[in-house]
C-alpha cells in the first residue's frame, strides 16, 4: 500500500464511532437457532466451549473454543445448535460507524481469528460485560474504550485486511482530495478549490470531508501545517519564521496557532525534545 493511502486510511479509521448494544456471556439453549436473517447490528461471538454453526453469507462455519468469530451488520446469517454440547460463548452486539457507513463495510477481514492468549481476550470481554452494566458516571467512556480495543486487536489479528473502495465512490475522491493537501501545505487551500477536485458542490463537500477526517477542512490543513511544523521543528534547524513559510503561515498567526494547539510556543516545542 502507498503511503499516502495509508495515511488516508488511517486517519479515516481513527474517526470510528462505536456504540454496544449488549454484552455478556451465555450458555445458549438446545434450541438456540436463527436462519436466513440478516441483522442491523455487528456482532462478536467468542467461543469458550461447545459446538454449533454460523453460517455467514453463504459460508458456513463450525467454531471451535477459543476462536472468535466476527458477523458484520447486514449480511445474511444463520446459526443454530448440532447437539445437546451448545456454545458456551462471549457476545456483543454493536454498531462501528464512520459517517453513515458501517466500518465493515468499508474494511473487510478475516471471518474468525484464532485466540492465543485466551485469558487477556476473556478479560477484555469481561471488562466491556462490566462496564455495561455498571451505573457509574465514566462506565460509557470505558465500554466504548473496551470495545474499540477489542476492534482494534480483532483486526490487527486478522490473516488478511482488505480496503473496499466500492464501499462509496466519494473514498477515492477523498484520498485524491488528502493527498492534494498534503502536497500543497505552502499554497493558499480554499474549499472551493478542493471541492471542486472531488468534483462536488461546495457545501457537500464541506460535509462529507467530516465525516471523512472527523474535521472540518480548514480544521484539517492546519493540523496537517502544524503536524509538518512540530516535524520541521525535531528534524531540522530552520528558524520559527522559515518554517511558518514553510507551512504556508503568516509568522504571528503561526505562532498563535501553535501555542493553542500545543500548549507551548513553538521555541518552547523546541527546547523540549531531547538532545543528543
Amino acid at each position: 500500500m502507498k503511503h499516502s493511502d495509508k495515511t488516508f486510511w488511517k486517519q479515516y479509521i481513527a474517526n470510528l464511532q462505536v456504540d454496544l448494544a449488549h454484552a455478556a456471556y451465555t450458555k445458549v439453549e438446545r434450541i438456540w437457532e436463527d436462519l436466513d436473517y440478516t441483522p442491523i447490528l455487528n456482532k462478536f461471538y467468542y467461543i469458550i466451549e461447545g459446538e454449533g454453526f454460523l453460517t455467514i453469507d453463504g459460508q458456513t462455519y463450525y467454531p471451535k473454543p477459543n476462536e472468535l468469530y466476527l458477523l458484520p451488520a447486514d449480511g445474511v446469517q444463520s446459526y443454530g445448535t448440532i447437539n445437546d454440547d451448545t456454545f458456551g460463548k462471549y457476545w456483543c452486539h454493536f454498531t462501528a460507524k464512520i459517517g453513515e457507513l458501517n466500518l465493515f463495510q468499508a474494511l473487510e477481514t478475516s471471518r474468525f481469528i484464532r485466540i492465543e492468549q485466551p485469558e487477556q481476550w476473556r478479560n477484555k470481554f469481561e471488562r466491556l460485560i462490566d462496564y455495561s452494566n455498571s451505573d457509574k458516571l465514566t462506565s460509557r467512556i470505558h465500554t466504548n474504550s473496551v470495545l474499540l480495543e477489542i476492534i482494534a486487536d480483532y483486526i490487527e489479528s486478522c490473516d488478511k485486511v482488505k480496503f473496499n473502495l466500492k464501499a462509496t465512490p466519494a473514498f477515492e475522491k477523498m484520498n485524491v482530495v488528502l493527498q492534494y493537501i498534503e502536497a500543497h501545505l505552502t499554497d493558499n487551500l480554499t474549499v472551493e478549490e478542493l471541492a471542486q477536485i472531488a468534483h462536488f458542490h461546495p457545501n457537500y463537500f464541506i460535509q462529507l470531508f467530516k465525516n471523512f477526517t472527523g474535521n472540518s477542512p480548514i480544521q484539517y490543513i492546519n493540523r496537517a501545517r502544524l503536524e509538518k511544523a512540530k516535524n520541521l521543528l525535531t528534524m531540522t534547524e530552520l528558524n520559527v519564521s522559515a518554517i511558518a513559510d514553510a507551512v504556508g503561515l503568516e509568522f504571528s498567526y503561526f505562532s498563535r496557532m501553535f501555542r493553542e494547539h500545543n500548549g507551548v510556543s513553538p521555541t518552547a516545542y523546541r527546547e523540549f525534545i531531547p538532545k543528543d
